[in-house]
């Protein structure tokens, strides 16, 4: 067998009606993907106008991409930094007092690669309260990051992350502990 891209097929995948995702792509390119409109207040309304949902004192740094308001949720007291690309197919659910650092990236989409049509593959993505994730790291579809665990500079975490965690490496894995004075 092989992998024939012309028989991809994702119409079974619905995220919004194409004149919503138009809009929002135009918003986006303006507002969270340049560096030229610097105020969090008006990103969090913008967000808040596509359907997501946000807490309060959340910090949207410049050139932040984000596929789908509709399929955000944002806790209180959230950090999120410059070149964050958060690529919610799916859900991507951020608890209170996360830290997503530069250039990281949140995946919830994929293909099976086993299958010769490359079947598109969707699954959310949780963040739980106190979650750092440092610079550059990858956060595949599907994972769950419990209380306070951190995923370390440039890692790539595919499984679920316990609480308290420090994770490092590709494919990452557990280092030590997080010990919070």
């Amino acid at each position: 067998m092989e992998v024939k891209l012309s028989s991809y097929n994702n119409d079974w995948y619905k995220p919004g009606n194409a004149v919503k995702r138009v809009c929002w792509h135009y918003i986006n390119l303006v507002f969270f993907k340049s560096g030229i409109f610097p105020f969090y207040g008006f990103k969090v309304f913008l967000l808040k106008l596509f359907g997501a949902t946000i807490g309060k004192a959340v910090y949207i740094k410049p050139f932040v991409n984000i596929k789908y308001p509709w399929f955000l949720t944002i806790g209180n007291n959230v950090w999120i930094g410059e070149n964050v690309w958060i690529d919610n197919l799916a859900a991507v659910t951020i608890g209170d007092d996360v830290c997503i650092s530069q250039g990281a990236l949140l995946l919830t989409g994929s293909h099976d690669y086993l299958k010769s049509s490359f079947d598109l593959i969707i699954k959310p993505i949780v963040l739980h309260k106190g979650v750092w994730v440092c610079a550059k790291a990858t956060i595949c579809l599907g994972v769950t990051c419990y209380a306070h665990s951190v995923i370390t500079a440039g890692s790539v975490i595919a499984q679920n992350c316990e609480a308290y965690g420090i994770y490092k490496g590709n494919p990452a894995s557990r280092i030590k502990d997080r010990k919070i004075n």
